[in-house]
């Protein structure tokens, strides 16, 4: 018989704390050496998700407990003897895909999209640079947009899309409605929350800058920005929102790439910036009025539209967002919840904020937030590129499993989650540390960029290039936590990330005040955040769910992280090479970037390929397959 998942006691924060028996699931295919367990499915056998239909009774098959007996008889009757309900019709009944195939399948059309943005955002990033400088104009814009930023790296990055996510499923697998009156209630309360705050921190914008920016022209300066940038905060929220709603309906498209229409938006924003007359030297003194109003107000409208090009795939999905704040009495117990989660989230953006502010205070002591930012960028983009569309595309998946209590299911989908986030991002590690610097210089070392101010871009992002899989790691955790409605235990986590950050930053501060070294250890504290984070988030879910059986993930660590060593090492000769020959300017990094980019790959491909690693192999069979 169908197994109904019942309603649990919804003010607890997480549905792990009762002890469970679970049955063992059953494999059908392993790898040869037993390292990675993968269930395997025939091509008519492969579950696909329905078309969401926003009306009628509930029309999902509730997850039966893992069992070897059939929920059905052959002729369709349960084995009672009655007949299994037939969906309503018109629908289509919903399964939990579990198929690696399928989720990677949907990974992969999210990264061309992801790869596109990256790209489009990069060049956005380049062009500010040229416009703006490190110092001055560039510190004031970038200290302006860095609260609104913040945001986005919690919204959109993850934290408020994976709240939502485990409550919107569970409500579109429990509800007569399909969920729609519930997630019409949560948009509405999360929308005029978002509007209140958006409104006070405009009015709080000087008090913002004078925490933030010494004072002087650069902090009168950033407070207008500030005024100008902060209503994208509002923005950032709505469509953190329409994200999760289309992303439990399993529309990932619009997402993906409405990214890209702000940083279109943003270019030609900068474009006209440059068309405008205005001083010969730009900074805060000398910058006019219309070039501040054009900056402010085209980065507000780009990410505007970044929000509202969603609205009409919502409509192509079925959902109408009408406004509703009372709670059904039914709900009542859920919307406590989601007080209880919303109380967690925002006690993660405060103590975010406060790791934030001491990073933004440090490098604007030292004149290097600016270079700080954009090695942050660079940092960011493989895992926004690579990882970001597989922890999209997992956490549905993450939240029906905690949903059903399948403790295996979800220490399988940390795993795979882990195996392809070290594939993807450790061979970039090797080729960002060896070629960071010319890289640097070759993207950012133009119009108010120095050369050796793009050196010192490089070189932060070489010497901070071990957080980034250490920062796939916990995002990923962070996932499981909210999947299973958790969300004290991610803040616990990172406030000890960002207590670390603070330390090393005043430490590293005290030491290299006003060097270099001051702005590199910015990123390179970040980075050992990240470590810390890694390792207490993999403490505490071992306690929460036993063993995670993580031997597989460290095969493949060390495996990939040789071949990737060696690649690196081939990369980082090739340009001490081009620099003897070309200097380190412009045409010298060029072409070491170049040289040492296929360098690195022929030598990290040929030693991988000669080693047959079995993740690698693997994941390149799924990719195949899911074509």
């Amino acid at each position: 018989m169908t197994t109904r998942v019942t309603e649990d006691d919804w003010s607890r924060p997480t549905l792990y704390n009762a002890t469970q028996a679970i049955e063992p699931r059953t494999f059908t295919e392993l790898d040869p050496i037993g390292s990675v367990v993968v269930s395997s499915f025939d091509d008519g056998d492969e579950p696909t998700w329905g078309t969401t239909t926003l009306v009628g009774k509930p029309r999902h098959r509730r997850a039966a407990s893992p069992t070897t007996e059939p929920t059905t008889e052959p002729d369709g009757t349960e084995p009672d003897g009655t007949a299994e309900p037939a969906p309503p019709e018109g629908t289509t009944p919903v399964e939990d895909d579990r198929s690696n195939r399928g989720l990677l399948a949907a990974s992969g059309s999210m990264a061309v999209a992801s790869l596109v943005s990256r790209i489009t955002g990069f060049l956005r990033t380049i062009f500010i640079v040229a416009a703006l400088g490190l110092a001055g104009v560039g510190n004031a814009y970038n200290s302006a947009n860095t609260f609104p930023n913040m945001v986005y790296e919690l919204l959109l990055g993850g934290v408020l899309s994976s709240v939502l996510v485990p409550l919107l499923v569970h409500a579109q697998s429990e509800d007569d409605d399909d969920g729609v009156a519930y997630t019409q209630r949560l948009l509405s309360l999360a929308a005029a929350g978002l509007g209140v705050m958006t409104i006070l921190a405009v009015l709080a914008a000087p008090w913002i800058s004078a925490a933030f920016v010494p004072d002087g022209p650069g902090r009168d300066l950033t407070s207008i920005f500030a005024t100008l940038l902060l209503p994208e905060i509002f923005f950032y929220g709505l469509g953190a929102m329409f994200m999760a709603v289309l992303n439990i309906r399993h529309s990932y498209r619009a997402g993906a790439w409405s990214p890209v229409l702000n940083n279109v938006i943003m270019i030609a924003t900068v474009l006209v910036f440059w068309l405008l007359p205005g001083p010969s030297t730009l900074d805060p003194t000398t910058i006019t009025t219309t070039q501040i109003v054009v900056l402010g107000v085209g980065t507000t409208l780009g990410i505007a539209a970044q929000a509202l090009v969603l609205v009409p795939s919502l409509r192509t999905v079925g959902f109408h967002w009408q406004w509703r704040f009372r709670a059904r009495p039914e709900e009542r117990g859920r919307m406590r919840e989601v007080g209880v989660l919303a109380g967690w989230v925002l006690a993660y953006v405060v103590v975010s904020q406060v790791g934030v502010s001491i990073i933004q205070k440090v490098g604007n002591d030292n004149l290097g937030y600016s270079v700080f930012t954009a090695a942050d960028l660079l940092f960011q983009m493989p895992y926004g590129i690579l990882v970001v569309s597989l922890l999209t595309a997992i956490m549905p998946r993450l939240s029906r499993a905690a949903l059903r209590e399948d403790h295996e299911a979800v220490i399988e989908d940390l795993g795979l989650g882990a195996r392809l986030s070290a594939i993807a991002l450790v061979p970039i590690t090797a080729g960002l540390i060896a070629l960071g610097p010319v890289m640097s210089v070759t993207l950012f070392a133009y119009g108010e960029t120095s050369i050796d101010g793009g050196h010192l871009i490089g070189s932060a992002l070489a010497w901070s290039a071990f957080g980034l899989f250490p920062f796939a790691l916990v995002m990923l955790q962070l996932r499981v936590f909210y999947a299973m409605r958790d969300g004290r235990t991610p803040t616990l986590i990172n406030t000890f990330m960002v207590a670390t950050k603070i330390v090393l930053v005043l430490v590293s501060n005290e030491a290299f005040a006003g060097t270099e070294h001051a702005v590199e250890w910015l990123n390179i504290s970040t980075s050992l955040s990240y470590v810390v984070g890694a390792v207490v988030g993999h403490v505490v879910l071992t306690r929460r769910l036993g063993s995670l059986r993580f031997g597989p993930v460290t095969r493949t660590l060390l495996q990939i992280g040789f071949a990737s060593v060696l690649g690196g090492a081939a990369a980082y000769g090739v340009v001490l090479l081009a620099q003897d020959a070309l200097g380190a300017g412009h045409a010298g990094s060029t072409v070491a970037l170049v040289g040492g980019g296929v360098a690195g790959l022929i030598v990290l491909g040929v030693v991988a390929w000669r080693m047959r690693i079995p993740a690698v192999e693997q994941a390149i069979a799924t990719v195949r397959g899911a074509r």
